[in-house]
């Protein structure tokens, strides 16, 4: 049987250079050997306050982008516009329990110091979970920031089965290969992140050349001129090690370099290098929206009869 892969990107912030070099390419990948599901989740995006025109706008990018990125022989689709998710959703909020819920960090993270949150914030990850079961994959790979939300997905896929037969495949959690890490390169200990506030050391996917030459023109590093001073080292040079991780992921070499000036032109010859096909080819798709709307439609309409059964199964198991 083929294994089936599944990832949903949420359409908040621009992604970044890390999306690329540590999710979209191993989902580029994967399309080799496995029978690939990738969701924009717009759902997820309304869980906080939100714009309307943003949001639309910002899903339209990143359905652009995940075929820019090489995903055309996926099935692509927007969470929304296959109504099982929130269908099934709700069976599995009857049977979260409160205290479940309430211990999620997300929920716990975005609520502190807010005067109120909306509820699906706190019901976030029972869409998550139905997100999940729906695809039945026997594997889910995570990473330790969407551990818990997986952790719960088995407990109301395993709950679910002893309360009204067996439904649902329940996925084995899986930690996968470390990926790049590309980290800010204003902020080298904290990854580069595409909902971040400040975006002076963040490297957006549509940044032009000469941004992205400014951006790495300004990475921090360190005072250090020694002949040796272009070396890893993570926790004493942490913004060199940064640059010389993005140089190597994009495809560069460090080899002969001896100053921060010229590490910092030769990553922003890889990262633009990088970029370009990437950016010709979302330009190509921004003027042939007929041929993106035929693929998400194509997409959403697989996702649907792929979906069906399971939601029927659910819906009977429980006396719909």
């Amino acid at each position: 049987m083929t294994t089936r892969h599944l990832s949903l990107l949420k359409p908040t912030g621009r992604l970044t250079l890390g999306n690329l070099l540590g999710a979209l390419r191993p989902m580029a990948a994967a399309q080799d050997g496995a029978d690939c599901y990738y969701g924009v989740a717009d759902l997820h995006a309304m869980t906080v306050t939100h714009d309307p025109a943003v949001l639309r706008e910002r899903t339209d990018e990143l359905r652009l982008l995940l075929l820019a990125a090489g995903l055309d022989r996926s099935t692509l689709f927007v969470q929304s516009r296959v109504p099982a998710h929130t269908q099934l959703s709700y069976l599995l909020e009857c049977v979260a329990t409160t205290g479940e819920l309430s211990r999620m960090i997300q929920f716990k993270e975005k609520g502190r110091g807010v005067g109120s949150t909306r509820v699906s914030l706190y019901t976030y990850p029972a869409l998550m979970a139905a997100d999940i079961l729906l695809y039945r994959p026997a594997r889910v790979p995570v990473g330790d920031d969407q551990r818990q939300h997986v952790e719960l997905t088995r407990d109301l896929a395993q709950r679910f089965n002893r309360t009204y037969g067996e439904v649902f495949t329940v996925p084995e959690l899986v930690v996968p290969a470390a990926g790049a890490r590309v980290m800010d390169l204003q902020d080298p200990r904290s990854k580069m992140g595409k909902s971040s506030a400040d975006t002076a050391g963040v490297i957006h996917l549509l940044d032009s050349p000469d941004v992205v030459r400014r951006k790495v023109a300004r990475a921090v590093t360190d005072s250090d001129t020694g002949p040796d001073a272009v070396r890893p080292d993570r926790e004493r040079k942490p913004g060199v090690s940064s640059l010389l991780e993005v140089l190597v992921a994009c495809g560069g070499s460090p080899a002969g370099l001896t100053t921060y000036g010229a590490l910092k032109r030769a990553v922003t010859d890889a990262v633009v290098a990088v970029l370009e096909p990437l950016q010709q080819r979302y330009a190509d798709l921004a003027t042939d929206r007929a041929h993106v709307a035929d693929v998400y439609a194509a997409g959403a309409a697989r996702a649907r009869e792929v979906t069906a059964p399971v939601l029927a199964a659910a819906e009977t198991a429980v006396g719909l």
